[in-house]
């Protein structure tokens, strides 16, 4: 890549980062409860102030209720290094039960730093490692494609905004897309069992790492070099959860709670109006009052596995790297539109892959990101984070306009639509993806976001419908997701690309 421009690209995203960190947080001056800072503030009171094995457990020093621990144990080591420093520069901030709810402005900046530093050290360098290594792709091209995936409006929002550290998890998970796209599987292996030790909303990606490193086995023979390769990554996967869960491997409770804390499925099938299918669904059918919670269960699971399956199928018999980054967005969207228990802020699961194809893709990739940033919409609101919304999405849409040039690439050929077209038109001969067509859509779907956000903003809803707004927000963005996971299983499945590599070199 340039090395002035991927300066310049890492200095603009580290400036909109910390420009957007200087807004209202999750649960800012909102007590009881405070909001998602004041629950990493408290685990890292609880993580420095507890034994390890009180970490997940009720006490009178740990009330579970009140922001327990429900990550995994890396998130909680984290935690740990983070009251470390917290209490070397300011005791009161970490303080046992004392400090709960505290808020300050130096508390707030070093929060913020730490976000900045984690991103710095695991996410934007996995990102510039991937950018540089794009195929077929000029050094201009792969600084302006690193421009758009660091200025992604939704991961900023949420981690600058709102307040988490969702950096670190997708982060490992790049390490682990990154490695294995060289022929690293072990390291690839490793960097994704520290992305699901770190959150367990990784197992999203869980399937197409599974079911690539299983596809490379079985083409490397079952019964030779792949027994050996099964054998590495088993090895690789056992040694890496070992050394992140030793200090609750000693008591089968301990274990047993911490999962109990992971997998909460007494919650319900969803809780906040998020753009899945089972919350849209619930504007004409009340899932929730017809079924019984295990029924919901049994239900949302069946649906998931129905989404996943032809992905993960072809993933398994045909290993390539284009169809993993393609199967990692369908199954992600999959786990998102149909799971149990989802959160609005796990779309982020599915928008990591879909920045991975913002070179190949740019016109589907560029319309989800901008649909997952407007799907959060409600949560912003509620945090105070409106102007940073519009500001960082007018960034991130002019900058694909600018450097992807994404608007112009509608036909089958740009979309990668032509072996599925084909297929269709062997039956109806007169189909045909019009290019107008899709322009059409796409300029329908802005214009809905950008009224909705309009409305949302400056119109009150109706006595009778509080949550209106959030509820079309939703619904629209389920749709625009619906239409997502179809468009991405259809590449995958109808991928002809290696076959026309062949074709050319033959």
């Amino acid at each position: 890549m340039e090395g002035p421009m991927t300066a310049l690209s890492v200095l603009l995203a580290v400036t909109v980062r910390w420009a957007v960190s200087l807004y209202p947080y999750s649960g800012a001056r909102k007590p009881p409860m405070y909001g998602d800072y004041e629950a990493q503030r408290h685990w890292q009171e609880v993580t420095l102030g507890l034994p390890v094995k009180q970490w997940y457990f009720n006490s009178t020093d740990n009330d579970l209720l009140y922001w327990g621990l429900d990550y995994p144990p890396l998130t909680a080591y984290h935690s740990l290094l983070c009251g470390y420093v917290a209490h070397m520069i300011n005791p009161d901030w970490v303080v046992l039960n004392s400090s709960r709810g505290y808020e300050s402005h130096h508390h707030k900046l070093f929060m913020r730093a730490t976000v900045l530093v984690a991103d710095l050290v695991i996410y934007i360098p996995a990102v510039l490692l991937y950018c540089s290594h794009l195929q077929e792709t000029s050094a201009k091209r792969k600084a302006l494609s690193l421009s758009c995936i660091l200025l992604y409006p939704g991961l900023i929002l949420i981690d600058y905004g709102h307040f988490q550290y969702n950096s670190v998890s997708l982060g490992f998970a790049l390490w682990g897309i990154l490695a294995l796209s060289c022929g690293y599987e072990a390291l690839g292996s490793l960097a994704f069992c520290l992305a699901l030790n770190y959150k367990q909303m990784e197992l999203y990606h869980s399937l197409p790492f599974f079911c690539f490193l299983l596809g490379k086995c079985f083409k490397q023979g079952i019964t030779g070099w792949g027994l050996l390769l099964l054998l590495k990554i088993g090895v690789t996967v056992i040694a890496a959860f070992s050394l992140c869960w030793i200090p609750f491997l000693t008591d089968i409770e301990q274990i047993l709670q911490v999962l109990r804390r992971l997998f909460p499925v007494g919650r319900g099938l969803f809780e906040d109006k998020v753009a899945n299918v089972w919350c849209s669904l619930s504007v004409l059918f009340k899932v929730k009052n017809v079924l019984s919670p295990g029924a919901q269960l049994q239900l949302s699971f069946a649906c998931t596995v129905l989404g996943v399956l032809p992905s993960c199928i072809q993933l398994t018999a045909r290993p390539t790297i284009r169809g993993f980054k393609l199967s990692l967005v369908t199954c992600a969207l999959s786990f998102f539109l149909f799971s149990f228990q989802v959160h609005e802020k796990s779309i982020l699961l599915a928008s990591l892959p879909a920045c991975l194809l913002l070179n190949e893709l740019p016109l589907m990739a560029t319309w989800f990101l901008l649909t997952s940033t407007f799907s959060m919409l409600p949560l912003l609101q509620k945090d105070g984070l409106v102007m940073p919304y519009v500001i960082t999405t007018l960034m991130f849409l002019l900058g694909s306009v600018a450097f992807l040039s994404f608007h112009e690439k509608t036909s089958e050929d740009c979309l990668q639509m032509k072996p599925f077209c084909a297929s269709v038109r062997k039956y109806i001969p007169w189909f045909r993806l019009q290019e107008s067509l899709v322009k059409m859509l796409f300029f329908s779907s802005m214009l809905a976001m950008t009224a909705l956000t309009a409305a949302s903003c400056t119109l009150a809803p109706p006595p009778t419908l509080p949550d209106l707004y959030s509820v079309l927000i939703s619904t629209v963005s389920c749709i625009h997701f619906l239409m997502f996971f179809s468009y991405f299983s259809i590449i995958q499945l109808w991928d002809k690309v290696d076959e026309r590599k062949k074709k050319k070199n033959s």
